[in-house]
């Protein structure tokens, strides 16, 4: 039986296929303050600008490709039963070739019913005000907004804790509770922790068994791949 390997990714390995994060130094999202297209409040102050900025980065999707950090992790498919848990709303993992992908912050390629949230649909294209699910209601973007319930938390925590090993990659280890999946997983497992520049939390910070790779994704993540295959 493959062991299992749980890999947390953030907004780091994205970057560096071209995505930009809202954690930039100026503290903005392309341009706009977070709490203008991503929240609940901001959906009702003003929809039109919300379903714009959502069209604008489902666009820049189709402009960029995934890295040797996204390749690397679905080539140890090969040996290991990978899952990944990502906070990007983006698909660069699935288009590496990932097969078992959970989204805790929501997908780009998605939108939903704004009044019955078990009505998903794939849309590639733009989402605008009049554009209605099937039982009549606005759709919106299938985004986990700051301030909302995260519903694919639970499923996470699980994962978590049936890992034999676990990696970190891209992430600041600051956006709760995604940043605090490492208290379900066992303290005796190794862990390690690909980021250019890591910010230990005090789930991580506990293990003992850290490795710490202070690389970015795409020449961190491939330097994981070898130790832990050899291990």
């Amino acid at each position: 039986m493959k062991r299992k390997l749980v890999v947390l990714t953030g907004a780091g390995i994205s970057a560096e296929s071209g995505i930009k994060t809202f954690r930039d130094s100026d503290g903005l999202w392309e341009n706009h303050r977070i709490e203008d297209v991503a929240t609940p409040q901001a959906w009702k102050r003003n929809p039109e600008l919300v379903l714009s900025f959502y069209n604008q980065r489902r666009a820049q999707l189709f402009t960029v490709q995934p890295n040797r950090g996204h390749f690397a992790l679905a080539d140890l498919e090969k040996d290991f039963d990978v899952e990944i848990i990502t906070q990007n709303v983006d698909d660069l993992h699935e288009r590496a070739g990932s097969t078992k992908v959970t989204h805790l912050h929501g997908e780009l390629r998605k939108v939903r019913s704004s009044s019955h949230e078990n009505l998903v649909y794939l849309r590639d294209g733009d989402l605008n005000m009049g554009d209605l699910c099937e039982k009549g209601s606005q759709l919106r973007p299938h985004i986990v907004w700051f301030g909302e319930a995260v519903p694919m938390l639970e499923k996470a925590a699980r994962l978590a804790s049936q890992a034999d090993i676990f990696m970190v990659i891209g992430t600041s280890l600051q956006v709760y509770p995604a940043a605090g999946l490492m208290q379900f997983a066992h303290d005796d497992i190794p862990y390690y922790y690909v980021d250019p520049k890591p910010q230990l939390n005090f789930e991580l910070n506990s293990k003992s068994n850290l490795y710490v790779i202070e690389e970015p994704a795409s020449t961190g993540v491939p330097k994981v791949t070898e130790m832990i295959r050899n291990a």
